[in-house]
């Protein structure tokens, strides 16, 4: 599949996560609800820090949690009971606080574009303060060497 024409994925690595739309997450018209997608970039985002060797629980170990304070989804075509979706997360930069991951829901077969979006996350300690991003955790996450 291709990326879309827009700055998705920065040249920065692409994990692809692909599943079955299942019926719990439809409509009674067998369409997808829009509160899916976002369960759906939790998805992505999980897969995402487990393929580059940082599971969530890792960071989570190391007394870290990255809290969402942005979403953003943009909805272009319904996504239906049974489709076999691909979900494409990237990470881009953010502040010394924050990372952005961003999100493409595809169907499988042929690449139609579902949704697009974003999620902002700060790094916060265990009590909820906000703090500086690990950069052991920001170098995994965008692939980048810690400076």
């Amino acid at each position: 599949m291709e990326a879309s024409g827009r700055s998705f994925g920065d040249g920065g690595r692409i994990v692809e996560t692909a599943f079955r739309v299942r019926y719990a997450e439809t409509d009674a018209m067998g369409v997808v609800h829009h509160t899916s997608y976002l369960v759906w970039f939790e998805v992505g985002r999980t897969e995402y820090t487990r393929a580059v060797g940082l599971p969530y629980r890792e960071v989570e170990d190391v007394g870290v949690r990255l809290v969402v304070v942005e979403a953003c989804a943009q909805f272009h075509r319904p996504a239906r009971y049974d489709d076999l979706v691909v979900v494409r997360t990237t990470v881009g930069e953010g502040t010394k606080a924050t990372l952005t991951f961003r999100y493409e829901v595809r169907l499988q077969w042929d690449g139609t574009l579902l949704v697009s979006g974003h999620t902002v996350h700060a790094a916060t300690d265990l009590s909820g303060r906000v703090q500086r991003m690990p950069e052991r955790v920001r170098a995994a996450l965008t692939g980048r060497a810690p400076p």
